[in-house]
């Protein structure tokens, strides 16, 4: 397999994520429109409804994500003095990346993994499990560090703040316009004699199947967002070598976060839900062979330019 560059990878992984969020838009403008031709225009006001709610729910969320974050993997804050050597890494890293100084936490957990959050890089949080901390060298860690502020660079908390809205609105959407259909007494313009029978079953099961649709489109996004964070790491470290070897140890080690609720498991380097019971549309991680595959690619170019 041809050499891909890191340059060349992040292009490629922004494009497809723009791809993903505009057909996440254009799944919320099939789902009105199949409302409307089911039901007619009433059901108009139900729109800005479903879309307020889960607006004002997931940027809240999104508001506050450094504090839920934390709270919801144990997660603690720590300081300068109570580990050096770690802020010395992750400052190199800033410096290189141009981003503010992040706050750290710790997590007391012995599987190795790391994640990233805040709602921008003023507000950004990296914390480690004391397990990567533990069975890492210096570059494996610095390729974890920069993974982790590429995701702050890259604003991915904003990107998975804009999926999870659209999918959240798509989905009240269609749990409104499922209950309407099922408990309403059908179609409210039953009396149109010149509505289109094949129109109608489409539109049924365009509202049926949309938040299906919006859930595998929020997961391409985060495994998008996954993989140009490796890309862009390599940017900041022009060590493709340190991430690389990073996951190698995360894949060769079979335990997990304490904490892999469904919620957070896409801020995790690594996603502490079990692969195999978890099918490939749904995850949101790429394939960590894959991810390796891809950093090796890179190294066989040498240094960037």
């Amino acid at each position: 397999m041809a050499g891909v560059s890191f340059r060349a990878s992040q292009g490629a992984n922004k494009r497809k994520t723009y791809f993903l969020l505009a057909s996440m838009g254009v799944l919320v403008w099939l789902i009105v429109y199949a409302a409307l031709t089911y039901f007619g225009k009433s059901s108009t006001a139900i729109v800005p409804i479903a879309v307020g709610i889960a607006l004002i729910s997931v940027w809240g969320s999104y508001y506050s994500s450094d504090s839920i974050v934390l709270r919801m993997t144990g997660a603690s804050q720590i300081q300068e003095s109570d580990n050096p050597n770690l802020f010395n890494l992750i400052q190199e890293v800033t410096i290189a990346s141009g981003l503010p100084m992040p706050k750290v936490a710790i997590v007391d957990d012995s599987a190795p993994n790391a994640f990233a959050t805040g709602r921008n890089a003023e507000h950004a949080v990296i914390a480690f499990t004391t397990g990567i901390l533990n069975v890492m060298d210096r570059d494996q860690l610095q390729g974890v560090v920069a993974h982790e502020m590429s995701h702050v660079g890259n604003r991915d908390t904003l990107v998975s703040a804009v999926a999870a809205t659209t999918a959240g609105a798509i989905a009240l959407l269609s749990d409104f316009l499922t209950r309407m259909i099922w408990f309403g007494g059908g179609r409210r313009d039953s009396r149109d004699s010149n509505s289109n029978p094949l129109a109608l079953v489409v539109s049924l099961v365009v509202i049926v199947l949309a938040p299906i649709a919006a859930v595998l489109l929020k997961s391409a996004v985060s495994r998008r967002r996954e993989a140009l964070a490796d890309a862009t790491a390599v940017s900041f470290t022009r060590n493709p070598a340190g991430l690389r070897s990073a996951l190698e140890v995360l894949a060769a080690d079979s335990t997990v976060v304490h904490q892999r609720s469904t919620a957070v498991a896409h801020i995790w380097i690594e996603s502490p839900l079990d692969a195999r019971s978890v099918s490939r549309l749904f995850a949101t991680h790429p394939p960590i062979e894959e991810r390796i595959a891809a950093l090796r690619a890179m190294e066989s170019l040498g240094p960037a330019s």
